[in-house]
């Protein structure tokens, strides 16, 4: 069995739990996560690998953060709520994501390393310092949001 493919079956596990519970909110949740995990192996023609999926289930994270700050300007408290909830189930099937400190302590080492090599990382770098660290979170197995990351970047470079 693939990773993705445990992945798969281990949301299978959870809807059902969570049907035999009667809790329609999380079951919504969990079939939109195997729904859009299905579609995308599906869109790319084999299974989806272990990274793959994480990053499915991150851009679904992304889309619901931009929602909530649409439904936030249209004063809809009731659907903030709704994707808010959404995220919660969906973080339970990635990796932990980093927090600030560790974060800008990665993002310092990875711009150290750069530094190190001949560049000297300024602010026009930023698309390869963002790269790097990126590459350097995927080898960990780590997980950072990616405005978090973007803002720790900049101003690092900035300073």
């Amino acid at each position: 069995m693939t990773e993705t493919g445990a992945l798969e079956s281990l949301i299978s596990q959870h809807i059902v739990a969570a049907m035999k519970a009667r809790d329609a909110g999380r079951t919504g949740a969990l079939r939109l996560i195997k729904n859009a995990l299905k579609n995308k192996a599906i869109e790319k023609r084999a299974p989806l690998t272990q990274a793959e999926g994480e990053q499915t289930l991150a851009s679904m994270i992304k889309q619901r953060r931009d929602s909530i700050e649409q439904f936030a300007r249209g004063n809809r408290p009731d659907l903030v709520a709704k994707e808010q909830a959404e995220i919660v189930v969906i973080e339970e099937f990635l990796p932990k994501a980093l927090d600030e400190t560790r974060l800008s302590a990665l993002v310092s080492e990875v711009l150290a390393e750069l530094a190190s090599t001949g560049q000297k990382p300024g602010s026009k770098e930023m698309g390869p310092a963002m790269k790097a660290v990126q590459a350097k979170l995927a080898a960990a197995g780590l997980r950072a949001e990616g405005r978090l990351l973007s803002e720790l970047v900049k101003k690092a470079l900035a300073g």
